[in-house]
């Protein structure tokens, strides 16, 4: 296979994923260590994940204005941190950024949808997204480097306790409240 395809495919992928907002991109890290690499694998996701946020903010500030009332989460503090993110501008914004994008159980999308509809400036936004997704893509590429590592069985018993996991979750997720 072509290395420079290969590359460019991912990099394409990982910015359909971001517009997409709610995909996670995790099988494609996998995808670029497994066939590229640790180093060029982790090189090629932060490029695609930093390239997908920025065209994601563009698109979704041409687009999504009216959606700003409509981004709901369920985490109280998340919340309040997106919508002070959305009033804030220079420092602030950018501080926030880095902070939610640091977390690494709050969705992409929501920071990028948020900060576009907000009062952030593109460049600003690109460089903190950025920064702050390298730490959490290595650890992502960090553990898929280490569980491709694992005995074919290990990994089928690790693929299927999360799809359990992921079962159980929605299971008691759809279960009415008391």
């Amino acid at each position: 296979m072509n290395e420079l395809l290969f590359i460019l495919g991912s990099v394409i992928g990982n910015v359909l994923i971001a517009v997409a907002g709610v995909i996670p991109s995790a099988f494609l890290t996998a995808a670029n260590i497994s066939i590229l690499g640790f180093e060029l694998g982790l090189v090629v996701s932060i490029i695609g994940e930093a390239l997908g946020a920025i065209v994601s903010f563009w698109l979704y500030r041409k687009g999504f204005s009216r959606l700003k009332d409509k981004v709901q989460v369920k985490w109280r503090w998340v919340r309040l941190l997106l919508d002070r993110l959305y009033q804030a501008k220079g420092f602030e914004a950018v501080a926030i950024v880095l902070l939610l994008r640091l977390l690494p159980f709050v969705p992409s999308g929501f920071v990028t949808l948020t900060a576009a509809l907000g009062k952030m400036n593109i460049v600003a936004f690109a460089t903190v997204s950025t920064i702050g997704k390298i730490p959490s893509l290595y650890l992502e590429a960090y553990s898929v480097h280490h569980v491709m590592g694992f005995d074919s069985k290990v990994q089928l018993i690790l693929a299927v306790a999360v799809i359990f996991v992921i079962v159980i979750y929605f299971f008691v997720k759809k279960r009415p409240q008391d």
